[in-house]
C-alpha cells in the first residue's frame, strides 16, 4: 500500500472523539441548538459581576499579614463569636425540627380539626421578618417594654428585676425558632404528602402502633426533607443580623457590623472569612441532601388522614393554636398596641415616620427588581437552552450572593468603594460610588438574583423550540424571534421574579443599613433607628407595613397549598 493511503487512524479517531465529547460537555449537548456567543458572553459577565464581592473581600484579606491574621483568629473575641454562632445554630435548628415536624405530621396525617387553616397559619410566620419579631418581643418583655410597664402600673414594679432577661442566647434562639421553623414544616409536609401510605398500612397490619410505624417506616423516608429544612434554618440563623443585634447576642453578623462601624476592618474581614467558611460547610451539606433523590415512594400519595386522633382531637389542636399565638397574634398584637397607644413611645422630636421613607423603599426596591430581571435574563436563557458544564457553572455562580450573609456582602462592597477604587481610580470616584444608590441596588441584585433567575429559567424551559424555529423559517432574525415569540412566553416568569425581588428587597435589613446613601431613609433603616432609641411606638406603623408587604410574597405558596 502507498504511504498516503486513506486508512483511518485509530489513535486520531479516539482523540478526536474525546475532544469532541469534552467540547460538547463544556459548550452544550450534542444535537441541540447552540446559544449565541453574545448570550454566553452576557451570562458570563453577569456571573463575574456577582462573584466580584468575593474578590473584593479576598483582596482586603490579602493585605493582612500572616501574623496579624493568626493573632486575630486566635483572639478571645473570635473564639467566643465562633462558639456563640455555632451554639445558636445548633439550638435553633434542633428546636425548629422539634416544632416543625410534629406540626407537619398533625396537619397531614391526622384528622385534626380545620387542617387547612392550621396549615396556612403554620406557614405564615415566614411573613414576619425575624427582626420584626425580635422587636416585638423586646418591646413587650424588655426593660422599657409592656410587661414592666404593666407591673409598675399595678404596684408590682419590684418584681421586674427578677424577671428572666429577653436578651442573650435564650431570647435570640426563641425568636429565631418561632420565625424559621416553617422551613422545616414546609419541607417535611412536602415529604409526607409524597409518602406512599400503603407502606404505613402494611406496617399497621403487622400490629405496629403508629409511633412505631412512624419511627421505622415514615421517618427514614421523610428524613431528607426534614434535613433539608433543618439546613435552611441553620443557614438563615447563621446569616441573620437583625435578631442577634436586637437581642444583644454576639454572633458573627453582629460583631462584624460593630467592628465595621468602629473602623475595626481587619477583625471584620477575618470574621467575615470565618463566617463564609461555616456557611460553605452548611451549603455543602444542603447540596448533598438535595442531590439524594432516593426514596421508597411507590404508589401515588394520598393527603387523606391516616390517623384518627379520637377524643384527643381538640387537645392536639392546642399545638398549632399555641404556635400561631406566639408567632402571629402576639407580635401583630404588640405592634398594633404600640400603634394606638399614647405615651413616651411617641415622644422624641425628629423621629416621626414620613411617607417619603416608604417611597424611598419602594423606589430602591423597584430599581433593584428591574435591574435584577435584566441581569437574570441572559443567565436564564443560557441555562435554559444548554445543559453544558459552563451553563451550569454560570447559573450556580448567581447563587453565591444569595448564600453570602448580607453583612458580609455589604462589607465587601465597602472595601471596593472606599479602598480599592481610591487606589485604582481616585478619591473623587470613590466618594461618588461609596454609599450611593447604584451601589446599594447592585448589592440587592447580587443578593436576590437567584429569585429572578429561577422564575425566568422555569419559563424558558417550558418554551417549545419548534415555535422559535418556525419564526426563523418565516424570516425572523434571532432578535426578532426573541422579541415576538420568546419574550411574550417568558414574561410571566420575568414578572414573577421581579415581584419576588421587589418584596424581598423591601425588608432587607443588613445590606441596607451598611450601604444606604446618607439621608436616604427607608422603612427598615427608620425602624432600626427608632428601635435603637427605644421609641417603640414610632416603629409600629412601618413594622406593620413590612409584615403586610412580606405577606404578599406568601400568596403563591398559600394558593398552591392543597389539603384535599
Amino acid at each position: 500500500m502507498s504511504a498516503d493511503s486513506s486508512e483511518p487512524n485509530p489513535v486520531g479517531t479516539a482523540s478526536d472523539g474525546q475532544f469532541g465529547r469534552l467540547r460538547e460537555r463544556l459548550t452544550g449537548d450534542a444535537g441541540r441548538e447552540q446559544p449565541d456567543t453574545a448570550l454566553v458572553v452576557l451570562a458570563a459577565a453577569v456571573a463575574t459581576a456577582v462573584l466580584s464581592p468575593v474578590v473584593w473581600l479576598g483582596w482586603r484579606a490579602s493585605r493582612l499579614g500572616i501574623g496579624e491574621a493568626i493573632r486575630l483568629a486566635a483572639s478571645d473575641t473570635a473564639v467566643d463569636v465562633l462558639a456563640n454562632s455555632l451554639v445558636l445554630v445548633g439550638v435553633v435548628t434542633a428546636a425548629s425540627v422539634a416544632l416543625g415536624v410534629p406540626l407537619a405530621v398533625v396537619t397531614v396525617q391526622t384528622d385534626l380539626p380545620f387542617r387547612r387553616l392550621w396549615t396556612v397559619l403554620a406557614a405564615l410566620p415566614l411573613v414576619v421578618p425575624s427582626y420584626i419579631g425580635a422587636f416585638a418581643y423586646v418591646s413587650a418583655f424588655g426593660p422599657s417594654g409592656v410587661l414592666p410597664d404593666l407591673l409598675t402600673q399595678y404596684g408590682l414594679g419590684f418584681v421586674t428585676p427578677y424577671l428572666p432577661t429577653v436578651y442573650g442566647l435564650g431570647g435570640t434562639a426563641l425568636v429565631l425558632t418561632l420565625f424559621t421553623y416553617p422551613y422545616v414544616f414546609l419541607t417535611t409536609r412536602a415529604s409526607l404528602l409524597s409518602f406512599d401510605t400503603t407502606q404505613l398500612e402494611a406496617a399497621r397490619t403487622l400490629n405496629h402502633s403508629y409511633p412505631r410505624a412512624f419511627r421505622r417506616v415514615i421517618l427514614p423516608q421523610i428524613a431528607p426533607g426534614v434535613t433539608a429544612g433543618a439546613l435552611l434554618v441553620a443557614l438563615y440563623t447563621l446569616s441573620d443580623f437583625g435578631t442577634p443585634a436586637i437581642m444583644r447576642y454576639d454572633v458573627f453578623t453582629r460583631v462584624i457590623y460593630v467592628e465595621l462601624n468602629a473602623f475595626g476592618q481587619s477583625r471584620a474581614t477575618l470574621l467575615s472569612l470565618q463566617l463564609l467558611a461555616v456557611t460553605a460547610v452548611i451549603l455543602a451539606l444542603e447540596s448533598r441532601v438535595s442531590a439524594d433523590t432516593s426514596s421508597g415512594y411507590g404508589s401515588p400519595a394520598s393527603a387523606s388522614p391516616v390517623v384518627s386522633l379520637g377524643r384527643f382531637r381538640w387537645v392536639v389542636t392546642l399545638l398549632p393554636a399555641g404556635v400561631s399565638l406566639f408567632t402571629l397574634a402576639f407580635p401583630v398584637g404588640i405592634l398594633t398596641m404600640w400603634l394606638v397607644r399614647s405615651g413616651p413611645g411617641y415622644s422624641g422630636g425628629g423621629l416621626a415616620f414620613e411617607p417619603a421613607f416608604a417611597l424611598n423603599s419602594a423606589y430602591a426596591a423597584a430599581l433593584a427588581a428591574g435591574v435584577t430581571v435584566l441581569f437574570a435574563l441572559p443567565v436564564a436563557l443560557y441555562a435554559g437552552r444548554s445543559n453544558s458544564l459552563l451553563a451550569r457553572a454560570v447559573e450556580r455562580s448567581t447563587y453565591i450572593g444569595y448564600a453570602m450573609p448580607g453583612v458580609v456582602l455589604g462589607l465587601a462592597l465597602v472595601f471596593f468603594a472606599s479602598q480599592w477604587l481610591t487606589q485604582a481610580v481616585g478619591v473623587g470616584v470613590a466618594r461618588a460610588v461609596y454609599q450611593s444608590l447604584p451601589l446599594l441596588v447592585f448589592a440587592y441584585v447580587v443578593r436576590f438574583l437567584p429569585q429572578a433567575v429561577g422564575a425566568t429559567r422555569s419559563s424558558v424551559a417550558g418554551i417549545d423550540r419548534d415555535l422559535v424555529g418556525a419564526a426563523r423559517l418565516l424570516g425572523e432574525t434571532p432578535s426578532g424571534a426573541f422579541r415576538r415569540v420568546t419574550l411574550p412566553l417568558i414574561s410571566p416568569g420575568l414578572l414573577a421574579g421581579a415581584a419576588l425581588v421587589f418584596l424581598t428587597t423591601m425588608k432587607e435589613l443588613d445590606t441596607t443599613l451598611i450601604l444606604h446613601p446618607t439621608g436616604f431613609t427607608t422603612i427598615v433603616t427608620y425602624i432600626w433607628r427608632v428601635q435603637e432609641a427605644g421609641y417603640y411606638g414610632r416603629a409600629a406603623l412601618p413594622a406593620l407595613v413590612l409584615v403586610a408587604v412580606s405577606g404578599l410574597s406568601m400568596v403563591p405558596l398559600l394558593k398552591g397549598s392543597d389539603d384535599a
